[in-house]
């Protein structure tokens, strides 16, 4: 069947059709053409020609003039449009004039490089001149090594490697730096957050080690559609660039369709699942033969939809092994091998999470399916994207999810089409990014008095802490590396992916195989005793977890269902930046300590809860930066008036309170009654009065109803979170939480981040302020600028939570806007509103 007979087919579907929230059609159009450049070398426009490239696209033209007259370059286009040529023609070019000169190509993934080599490759081989392109990464053998440093005029390579395997050991690339003409910076919106900010100081180190040299290499930047591209490559390279965003390429029709979940109960607001769906559509594009590709929003989700799709495939007699995974942790041989099978057509779809979000040849898909929203509009356009490429009708269809920000985003799709894609932030002189890459700088030249690394102005506080530290030497207006130490080798530049965990698994002769990894960060959500860890569909058991040497022990099984982690958070505030009182809001620095307290089984396709475990792992901490919410006094005024909120607290609990608290806990063994979770060393937990103490009618000096009151039989053991929960009024603690979950699910609206960039911890007496508190703060140590942000867009947030909350249909609250509401009394939606609504009040 043809993509337009299925789109057809869609149309015609009463089920389908009727949950739609948009169609957009993108009309087709033909290219904007410019004659290849006169003045490029003829050996090259003759091995274009081979290839039938006889014209430019016009941003491609706009490409070749800039760099010829020496500029820096940001090409900014959509997908699929032919940005490699920008930066192979100019550089191709120059290689062939000189032939001493050098470039150096930096992708964000080794699948990237390996995808460039094969371009470049071709290119070079109807070339006399010997161009020697070459990927130098962490696979590359080392018996190669010596001989790329020496004769490779193109180094591909990524920002890790650059980092750790080339910039220490400059003095052994010293010919290729001295003849450096050219950094291309390829897929510059993938560099925000931490992994930009750690980017942005690597090539400042690389400017330093090519002046060290007498070079002074033009950058050539490359992205996707975002927000503030030109902002992010200066931000990047630290010079003025020409910005080049006239996208000259031809596109085919293309179709993006917003879809929504049909309503299971208009009561509760409960919709048959995102995933679901997406195995609907995806299931009929297959057995309509028309590739597909299908993105899901996280590696669980991933392994769970191919698990589906594969069954449902071999339940109507059709192949299920022409459909793969493609995520973080697949081995590269994996990988490699299902990247080729998508190309040449013998894999008919592929389910993914954003690891095939960026440019890998996959080849000419036909049909994408997103399962819930990627988090972004930019992340959204890259994904459809994916499909249809310059000829041909293709379809993009967005399944929203049950969160608030799908629910947002297919509810105000004017919203979505009518905003330019979020700004992608970075933070180069984040403290601790900033102090690391001094080390790394410091090892790699001495620094002299006066001179920073880049724009950093902190430099020399650093250098003189280094010095106080005994790793640096200071001499005659030089600062001297010391220490035996190699510091680029103990920094990541992907927090998440440091100090990986390696899954292993026996092979058939009882010997230990890896079959993934999992960084250290991400590993309690996935590997602890009793979990389900799922890989290319296929399921483990996790048997072993060995902490210290970042090592997990699976086993083959086969059950039906999958675990799921539940954690918990506290949040304690350094450091003040900014505040409104008033307003109720502020941002700072501030120690998140986290913990997964247990897990749950899911039952497969119905996602029913069949049971619980423990989990007793090490607490994580971190010193990140976080926005907060505090409901000020004269709002909890005004709510407890409505006799919606009661927060005052007890006093004096009797005079036997502390001894009968001791015994309780003592009891319970020191864990928590009602998820488990022991005591940490230095804080205990609380013990909460089953019946609550104001209903015994103690008076201190008047009665002894403590006595009954502090009874052992009345008392429980629970850890800070859990008491939470339940020791304040339903009102307060479900109005507070509910905004809790609008806000974090909504903040990506403003921001470049997903919702797994923030974290989310709320508490009716928050321990930093006392009051009740909202904190949605940067999942990152050290934080990239997303709470500054947030503070600065308070009152847009709580205008946008309010819009949710009055447009969603349910009754009580549900997942789409509050969250799930497990007890109707507590009036959920009803309190958040009323909250969100007074907070608005404090504008005026």
């Amino acid at each position: 069947m043809s993509i337009v007979a299925l789109l057809e087919e869609l149309e015609r579907a009463p089920h389908f059709a009727r949950n739609i929230t948009a169609w957009q059609r993108q009309e087709p159009c033909a290219a904007r053409l410019a004659p290849l450049p006169p003045e490029c070398h003829p050996e090259l426009a003759a091995a274009l020609q081979a290839k039938g490239i006889r014209s430019l696209y016009s941003h491609q033209a706009l490409a070749w003039q800039a760099v010829k007259q020496g500029r820096h370059v940001a090409v900014v286009t959509p997908t699929a449009s032919g940005k490699t040529l920008c930066y192979n023609l100019p550089v191709l070019d120059a290689l062939l004039r000189d032939p001493r000169a050098r470039a150096l190509y930096l992708f964000p993934t080794k699948a990237l490089s390996q995808d460039q080599l094969a371009e470049l490759n071709d290119l070079a081989s109807r070339l006399s001149a010997a161009v020697g392109p070459a990927v130098y990464d962490g696979d590359t053998p080392t018996s190669a090594r010596s001989s790329i440093r020496r004769t490779a005029r193109v180094v591909i390579t990524n920002p890790d490697m650059l980092h750790q395997g080339i910039l220490p050991h400059h003095t052994n690339w010293m010919g290729f730096f001295q003849n450096l003409r050219f950094v291309v910076l390829d897929e510059v919106h993938t560099y925000r957050g931490v992994s930009g900010s750690h980017v942005a100081n690597v090539l400042r180190r690389l400017k330093r080690v090519c002046a060290f040299y007498g070079a002074a290499p033009e950058f050539i930047c490359c992205s996707a559609t975002i927000g503030n591209p030109l902002e992010l490559a200066t931000r990047l390279v630290e010079e003025d660039i020409a910005l080049i965003d006239e996208d000259g390429s031809p596109k085919g029709e293309k179709h993006l369709v917003f879809y929504n979940p049909p309503l299971l109960d208009a009561q509760t607001g409960l919709r048959r699942g995102a995933l679901l769906e997406a195995l609907s559509l995806a299931a009929r594009a297959v057995e309509a033969d028309v590739q597909t590709i299908v993105f899901a929003r996280s590696r669980q989700s991933a392994e769970v939809l191919l698990t589906y799709l594969r069954d449902t495939l071999r339940k109507r007699d059709l192949n299920p092994d022409a459909v793969h995974g493609y995520r973080g942790g697949y081995l590269p041989t994996e990988r490699r091998q299902i990247e080729k099978a998508l190309r040449d057509g013998s894999a008919r779809a592929v389910v993914s999470t954003n690891a095939l979000e960026l440019g890998i040849d996959i080849g000419n898909l036909d049909a994408c399916v997103m399962a819930g929203y990627p988090g972004t509009i930019a992340s959204t356009w890259q994904q459809a994207g994916r499909a249809g490429r310059r000829r041909g009708a293709s379809v993009a269809v967005l399944v929203a999810s049950a969160d608030p920000l799908d629910q947002y985003i297919v509810r105000h799709p004017d919203y979505f089409f009518g905003r330019s894609p979020e700004h992608a932030l970075i933070h180069p002189d984040n403290p601790r990014i900033l102090e690391s890459h001094v080390r790394c700088a410091a090892f790699e030249l001495p620094f002299r008095d006066g001179e920073n690394l880049g724009a950093a102005e902190a430099t020399p506080e650093i250098l003189a802490r280094l010095e106080q530290e005994g790793v640096l030497r200071h001499a005659a207006g030089t600062w001297y590396w010391m220490s035996e130490a190699y510091p680029a080798d103990g920094l990541s530049l992907r927090v998440a992916d440091a100090d990986a965990f390696t899954v292993e698994s026996a092979d058939d002769e009882g010997r230990p195989r890896a079959i993934g990894v999992v960084d250290r960060a991400s590993a309690p959500k996935f590997l602890y005793p009793g979990a389900i860890y799922m890989h290319e569909g296929r399921q483990y058991l996790v048997e072993s977890v060995g902490w210290d040497e970042g090592r997990a022990v699976v086993q083959p099984v086969q059950v039906d269902y999958y675990t799921e982690a539940m954690s918990a958070s506290d949040v304690a505030v350094l450091r003040v930046a900014q505040e409104d009182a008033p307003g109720g809001r502020a941002w700072g620095d501030v120690q998140v300590t986290r913990r997964v307290t247990g897990f749950r089984k899911v039952k497969m396709y119905t996602h029913e809860t069949l049971g619980w475990g423990d989990v007793n792992l090490p607490e994580q901490s971190m010193e990140t930066t976080a926005y907060w919410l505090t409901v000020p006094d004269a709002v909890a005024a005004t709510l407890r008036a409505a006799g919606a909120w009661d927060l005052e607290p007890i006093a004096d609990y009797g005079p036997n309170w502390e001894a009968q608290r001791e015994l309780a806990r003592q009891r319970d063994g020191y864990r928590c009654r009602l998820c488990g979770a022991p005591e940490r060393p230095g804080r205990q937990h609380d013990v909460h009065h089953l019946v609550p103490f104001r209903e015994f009618g103690y008076v201190p000096g008047e009665n002894e109803r403590y006595r009954q009151a502090n009874d052992l039989g009345n008392l429980i053991t629970v850890c800070h979170t859990c008491h939470t929960r339940i020791e304040t009024s339903k009102a307060a603690e479900s109005g507070l939480h509910g905004l809790a979950h609008v806000l974090v699910h909504l903040a990506p609206l403003f921001l470049m981040a997903s919702p797994q960039d923030l974290g989310v911890s709320a508490s009716v007496r928050a321990p930093g302020t006392r009051m009740p508190t909202i904190y949605l703060y940067d999942d990152i140590p050290g934080g990239v600028g997303f709470a500054e942000r947030l503070y600065e867009l308070h009152w847009h947030l709580l205008q946008a939570a309010e819009e949710l909350i009055v447009a969603c249909p349910c009754a009580d609250g549900c997942p789409s806007c509050v969250g799930p509401v497990e007890d109707p009394e507590a009036q959920t939606k009803a309190q958040t509103l009323l909250l969100v609504q007074e907070m608005l009040r404090l504008r005026a």
